[in-house]
């Protein structure tokens, strides 16, 4: 089981991957054989999700996501098909996880008295040195 909070973990056995051709590195590697990994997890099969955090795992997974509610990761990096395997696997627990935090909610505050009086003084100072520029003062004219 991979865990991604206390309550919620990927069952290993939902996973499904395939290997294909990788664009990656690898020499004549590439042309051979295939070490590319096409990790999918189906989000449905995650008992337990909370909505909210299912709302966000479907607006962080953006186009990885599949019509059929399938969260697809390819994995090309490396060489080897271990360390694709174990590089789209961390990727799909760091999605997960980012689903599971919940955004601190926004507490509306007003501006002090002080901060109001700083930023009028300071549009004040702003606009003396702009008048003082650009205009020669000279009594020819």
């Amino acid at each position: 089981m991979f865990w991604i909070t206390r309550s919620l973990a990927i069952d290993p056995a939902d996973l499904s991957e395939s290997f294909v051709r990788s664009s990656g590195p690898g020499g004549q590697n590439v042309n051979k054989l295939s070490t590319a990994v096409q990790l999918r997890y189906p989000i449905d099969r995650l008992i337990g999700m909370p909505e909210d955090m299912r709302a966000r795992l479907v607006a962080l997974a953006g186009r990885r996501l599949t019509l059929d509610g399938e969260i697809v990761l390819i994995a090309e990096s490396f060489r080897t098909q271990a360390q694709n395997r174990e590089d789209a696997l961390v990727r799909l627990i760091a999605l997960f996880k980012a689903a599971a935090v919940r955004p601190k909610p926004r507490i509306v505050t007003r501006p002090t008295k002080a901060s109001k009086v700083r930023r009028v003084d300071a549009k004040v100072r702003r606009g003396a040195i702009k008048r003082a520029r650009g205009r020669g003062r000279s009594d020819d004219h």
